[in-house]
């Protein structure tokens, strides 16, 4: 693929796509129909001069793919990328049983995809049910207030990230970021997750690429066993024999232990069986809500409105007092605040998009740092302050998961007040006015005052009174880490074990999760071919 940067066309232009396609193609030096697909790699807008400009990277596919390394060299703004190739080594010890995937979120849906397509046939194991019914637990919920603990935004087929805006976005650049794209791919994934340069799916296209990994895992001997929770875990002669489950004990003597960030029961049971967890930095605070109109205004000024324009996004951090820092988290355009709570008596928020962004508001977390040093470090007191965090935002709420909400106003005046304008709230169970400082250690309500007017100095949407803060945002990753061998990616102290994804401390989102479920089934596959 070739990508070309840096061009820059006026808003006037009757086609700014198309325009861009073929000058892209004219700094190349490259014919028409020599070109298989020609596609908008990134669109942004520079309004630093006063006039608006699109500025376009274009990534183009020739049909003859051998032919692109000769059009690298001609321009500075044009770069040649080659699609990574792979190929996963098998070992020679056979297995005796076959290898057990606890999770199908994306570290454990990805685990098990390699493994079901090297012929290892994995035992998956979640705890929550299959999509469809998972889907309508969450709907139940939003309307009665009747949590299913086991079926919920947390738990069940797809992990926390099937209800989000669907980010394929990553600062890792590991070459198995390719291979988690293809995939999605073949599964029925936009084209364009392919070539841009922030892709994302959205929740409700996701559920159904989630369906046909599944689907084809079990095609190629894979299976799957819906709300079966793992429970213990027996050990022979130091080594792994088998896991215990609500559905009984299986043999396992390979485990990939890719259980999410919010399975606190299974961190419990870890840490009771002897099992290395240290605190793992987190972070806490809220879900800000503004208007998308006034989110699009403050990036692309004169611009904003503009039909060429796709929804506008951002990433905000500021450094404060007292060593922290205070950032945006899993920004959703067009999107809405969701009801996220797994545990009863407890409120927990987060954000989801559909693929078409087309909601009136945005929203991200706001949220700040918090770490071992916070907890003595002691993973113990670290999930007992999210749980504390969350319990107390139920009360608050005043029940019935309903959340507690104040606008920035407010909050920034520690006035304890919810005075709605323009910007309504989409939290599905409803709001209450709280005094949201009031929830959370004075030290971080501190910090978040000083990162919100920080924020409002360089996005000028954060400067509206009315913006609207719901709480509280606590399960922005795992507050533990359980230790693995930086090479093997092995558990340190039980032979067999793989700690993997988000809630073992090794990823933070779909992309990342999912690269390092592939990383883990190949660290097993390299020692070990499938049982006979």
């Amino acid at each position: 693929m070739l990508l070309v940067r840096n061009i820059r066309l006026p808003l006037s232009c009757p086609d700014p796509d198309a325009e861009a396609a073929a000058q892209a193609l004219h700094i190349l030096r490259v014919p028409a129909h020599k070109a298989a697909r020609c596609g908008v790699a990134k669109l942004s807008v520079d309004a630093r001069h006063g006039k608006p400009v699109l500025v376009y990277t274009m990534a183009i596919t020739l049909k003859d793919e051998g032919e692109e390394s000769a059009y690298a060299g001609a321009s500075p703004c044009v770069c040649f990328t080659q699609p990574a190739r792979f190929s996963f080594s098998v070992g020679d010890t056979a297995l005796k049983t076959r290898p057990v995937v606890v999770g199908l979120g994306p570290a454990g849906l990805f685990a098990a995809l390699l493994l079901a397509r090297s012929g290892f046939r994995p035992l998956v194991l979640e705890r929550g049910p299959e999509l469809d019914e998972r889907v309508k637990a969450v709907e139940h919920f939003e309307k009665t207030g009747e949590l299913n603990l086991n079926a919920n935004i947390q738990f069940g087929e797809g992990g926390a990230g099937t209800f989000s805006d669907g980010k394929l976005t990553t600062r890792v650049g590991d070459p198995l970021c390719a291979f988690v794209t293809d995939a999605f791919l073949q599964h029925g994934a936009p084209a364009d997750i392919a070539w841009r340069q922030k892709p994302h799916v959205g929740t409700d296209l996701l559920r159904g690429i989630i369906r046909s990994i599944r689907q084809e895992i079990i095609a190629l001997g894979g299976e799957v066993r819906f709300n079966t929770a793992l429970t213990g875990l027996k050990i022979e002669n130091g080594a792994l024999a088998s896991v215990e489950t609500t559905a009984g004990d299986f043999a396992c003597e390979q485990l990939i232990l890719a259980v999410g960030h919010s399975a606190r029961d299974t961190f419990a049971m870890l840490h009771g069986s002897g099992l290395p967890l240290e605190c793992k930095p987190f972070s806490v605070g809220f879900r800000a809500e503004h208007l998308q109109t006034e989110i699009d205004k403050s990036l692309y000024h004169a611009a904003a409105g503009h039909p060429v324009l796709p929804v506008g996004e951002y990433q905000l951090s500021q450094h404060v007092s007292g060593g922290r820092c205070v950032y945006t988290f899993c920004m959703c355009p067009g999107g809405s605040v969701c009801a996220a709570a797994s545990e009863e008596n407890a409120v927990v928020t987060n954000g989801m998009s559909l693929h078409a962004r087309n909601g009136k508001n945005a929203n991200a977390a706001v949220v700040v740092s918090v770490d071992g040093r916070d907890f003595d470090n002691d993973p113990t007191k670290a999930v007992a302050f999210q749980r504390q965090l969350e319990q107390a935002a139920y009360r608050a709420g005043g029940g019935g998961y309903l959340a507690p909400a104040e606008t920035v106003g407010s909050f920034l005046a520690g006035r304890g007040e919810l005075q709605l304008g323009a910007v309504q709230p989409t939290y599905p169970r409803g709001v209450t006015p709280a005094n949201l400082g009031a929830l959370l250690p004075d030290e971080l309500s501190s910090a978040l005052r000083e990162g919100l007017t920080a924020f409002g100095r360089k996005l000028a949407a954060y400067r509206a009174p009315d913006a609207v803060l719901t709480g509280l945002e606590t399960r922005t990753s795992s507050p533990v880490r359980l230790l693995r061998d930086k090479e093997t990616l092995v558990c340190e102290a039980l032979p067999g074990l793989y700690p993997c994804g988000e809630g073992a401390g090794y990823a933070g989102g779909i992309m990342t999760a999912a690269v390092d479920g592939v990383r883990c089934a190949a660290e097993l596959m390299k020692r070990y071919k499938p049982c006979e």
